[in-house]
C-alpha cells in the first residue's frame, strides 16, 4: 500500500503550512473525495446525526471548488478504505474504545496527514479523552488559538468555534492536537456541529445556527484537503 501526502500553502496574514491530506492511489488524488465516518468499537452510536454528513458534504460541493461525493463512506480503523479519505469523522453520545490493533493505524494515518475531526454529541467527552492519550500520550489536546487558520479559510470566525447546542452550558470550544505543527486532530466541545449539520426537521435550530455549523464544517473540510480557493 502507498500514501501520497498533498502538500499546499496557504499565504494569509502570516505564512502557514497547509495540512498534507493522505491517499492511497499511486500518484493522484481521486477525482471525487467524501467524509469517512468512523465505525468505532466501545458501545457508543458512531452512527448518530445520518443526515450530517450528507449536508456537510452538499455544503463543500456548493461552497468552493472542491470535487465531493453526495455521501460519505463508513469506515473502519482495520480497512483499507481508511486511506482513501482526507477527512475522518467521528460522533457519538456513549463510550468509545480503539483496540490495541487500531491505534498504531489510526496513528500513522494522522502522522502521514490524515484529519480526524470528533464531535461530542453529549457523552463520549471522557472516552475521547482518554483514548487521545492512549493515541498520543506525548501530544495533549490543546485549546486551538483563534489566529488558526481553521477559524478563517473559506468563512471568518474571529471568536472560534459557534455554538450550536447547549449541553452543559458551557462556552463551545475547538481542541486540537498538533503533530509537527500541523493540527491533525480536531474536537468540537460543548457545541455539536453534527448536530448542526443535520435537517432542519431533525433539531429545528435557527436557521443561523444551522448556517453557521455548515460554514465551520467546510472550513475544517477545506484544511483537511489543503483548499486554498475562495469559493464563496
Amino acid at each position: 500500500m502507498t500514501a501520497r501526502i498533498i502538500c499546499r500553502y496557504l499565504t494569509a496574514i502570516l505564512l502557514v503550512v497547509r495540512p498534507p491530506a493522505v491517499w492511497s492511489q499511486a500518484s493522484e488524488a481521486p477525482a471525487t473525495m467524501t467524509i469517512g465516518r468512523l465505525h468505532y468499537d466501545g458501545g457508543g452510536d458512531w452512527y448518530a446525526n445520518p443526515s450530517s454528513l450528507p449536508n456537510l458534504l452538499q455544503a463543500v460541493q456548493t461552497r468552493t471548488h472542491l470535487r465531493v461525493a453526495n455521501r460519505e463512506k463508513v469506515v473502519r480503523l482495520l480497512d483499507d478504505e481508511l486511506w482513501t479519505v482526507p477527512y475522518l469523522h467521528m460522533t457519538g453520545h456513549g463510550n468509545l474504545h480503539f483496540a490495541d490493533a487500531e491505534l498504531p493505524i489510526l496513528r500513522r494515518w494522522l502522522l502521514q496527514g490524515g484529519f480526524l475531526h470528533a464531535s461530542d454529541n453529549y457523552g463520549m467527552d471522557e472516552s475521547f479523552r482518554r483514548e487521545m492519550v492512549r493515541l498520543f500520550p506525548d501530544h495533549p489536546l490543546v485549546e486551538v488559538p483563534l489566529a488558526h487558520p481553521v477559524y478563517h479559510l473559506v468563512y471568518d470566525f474571529p471568536k472560534g468555534i459557534p455554538k450550536i447546542h447547549e449541553h452543559d452550558g458551557k462556552p463551545a470550544q475547538g481542541f486540537g492536537i498538533f503533530l509537527d505543527g500541523r493540527l491533525a486532530v480536531f474536537y468540537d466541545y460543548q457545541c455539536d456541529l453534527g448536530d448542526g449539520w443535520e435537517d432542519f426537521d431533525v433539531h429545528k435550530d435557527p436557521p443561523e445556527k444551522h448556517e453557521a455549523a455548515l460554514r465551520m464544517g467546510v472550513n475544517l473540510f477545506a484544511y483537511a484537503v489543503g483548499y486554498s480557493g475562495d469559493g464563496r
